[in-house]
């Protein structure tokens, strides 16, 4: 049985094609940017060539320049937008996410701050030089798959189903040969397609990422921000602890005391009533107890402490009614650093529980793995899909808490599901 097209094969050239769309749309900005004086002095130098007089030329020439004049504004704004379109769309589809490069906005407004973005800011700069090379290389190399699979399908395949095209000519046509060809050509680019999209997103990543001082700025910005989420987030923490303590346990040895002051005035006069007392002194004791192992449970568990992070997780697993699937190798991931075991325990607790609560589904797999200096950890699940860290808090304090050490959490999670989320903390061995 003949396996059908993949469908991200097919949707990889659609990408390619509404990239070229994309870096065409940025080539006619540059166009518009740096050919006006070129264009004028060309225009002027036919005319008067052509029997036009020489002032009669240079009206016309200045006439052209106040145009460009006019839509240079025009063209400078909209340079931001399309650069920062490119930057999204080579994430989503070329897996090469870049951070936007800007640096701080210049003071003013009016028409020209367009231009005086482009002479004070070289990441300005940089994508207009991204548009021209983008237009003339990237352009062209994105529309191959998409000639070639055009091509494949109508010219020659389709003229074999449709009488009204005419088949390709060149020695020998047959049949036979034409929808060979076609399919070869189909094939080509759809295979080609994902190959030139991850090349396009290099090129991209070189030219429209931070650079120079914009990259020392955002990492600069990225410490101050993520300095204030952990310091926030550990004030909340101390706050949720007292609150605990002070509902919980405090509470319960509070009311323990108490009883056992009244067992104490009771233990001559009515020592039944006593004893009575201080078995409940004994039962408030054990809740005490239990609810101060939660609660420590909570902050760092003992199993992490003792045993590490594939035998802390595996114990999570085994606490989890959800059949849950664990692959380690405890040799490969040592022990780590006690701040980082915790960020990435209390993170995969975070997913397995949301994977319990909100996934439906009815398996999960956990795979932790060290590779080099990068600890990395993966949850599936066999759910419905649909997780989104825009629209909920859990997974969004999970990258708050990973951020602190420089860890990002990637989602996969289409409607329908599968859910895949994969977790990358730099690390060394403790």
């Amino acid at each position: 049985m003949r396996k059908p097209l993949r469908p991200d094969r097919v949707l990889a050239v659609a990408q390619c094609l509404a990239l070229a769309v994309l870096a065409l749309a940025g080539l006619g900005l540059v166009l518009v940017m740096a050919g006006g004086p070129a264009l004028a002095i060309g225009i002027s130098v036919a005319l008067s060539g052509s029997g036009w007089r020489v002032a009669q030329a240079l009206g016309v020439a200045a006439a052209g320049l106040a145009l460009w004049a006019c839509l240079l504004p025009a063209a400078a704004s909209a340079i931001r937008p399309l650069a920062t379109m490119a930057r999204a769309l080579s994430g989503r589809w070329c897996q090469a996410p870049i951070a936007a490069p800007y640096l701080a906005e210049p003071a003013g407004g009016g028409l020209w701050r367009p231009i005086a973005q482009l002479r004070d800011d070289p990441a300005a700069r940089r994508d207009l030089a991204w548009m021209a090379v983008d237009g003339c290389l990237g352009g062209v190399v994105l529309l191959v798959p998409v000639v070639a699979v055009v091509a494949g399908l109508v010219v020659f395949i389709g003229s074999r189903v449709l009488p009204q095209i005419p088949p390709p000519a060149y020695p020998g046509n047959s049949t036979g040969s034409i929808l060979i060809a076609g399919a070869a050509l189909t094939a080509a680019g759809l295979y080609a397609a994902p190959w030139l999209l991850r090349a396009h997103g290099a090129l991209a990543s070189m030219l429209l990422g931070p650079a120079g001082t914009a990259e020392l700025e955002q990492r600069v910005q990225h410490l101050s921000r993520t300095r204030t989420e952990t310091i926030d987030a550990g004030a909340a923490e101390i706050r949720r602890i007292e609150r605990d303590l002070h509902d919980g346990a405090q509470a319960r040895l509070v009311a323990m005391g108490m009883t056992l002051d009244a067992a104490g005035n009771l233990i001559e006069e009515d020592p039944k009533a006593a004893r009575a007392l201080l078995f409940e002194a004994r039962d408030n004791s054990a809740k005490a107890l239990r609810e101060l192992r939660e609660l420590v449970r909570g902050i760092h568990p003992p199993v992490l402490a003792d045993r590490g992070l594939p035998e802390a997780i595996k114990a999570l697993a085994l606490d989890t009614p959800l059949r849950i699937h664990l692959t380690s190798d405890p040799e490969q991931v040592a022990r780590l650093s006690a701040p980082i075991e915790s960020a990435a325990y209390f993170a995969v607790s975070e997913l397995v529980a949301n994977v319990t609560k909100h996934a439906q589904a009815s398996q999960a797999w956990i795979d932790i793995r060290r590779e080099n200096t990068m600890l990395k950890i993966t949850v599936a699940d066999d759910g419905r899909g649909g997780a989104d860290p825009a629209q909920g808090s859990g997974l969004r304090g999970i990258e708050r808490r990973l951020a602190a050490f420089d860890g990002v959490l990637a989602v996969t999670s289409p409607p329908g599901g599968p859910t895949v989320i994969t977790v990358e903390v730099p690390c060394a061995p403790s």
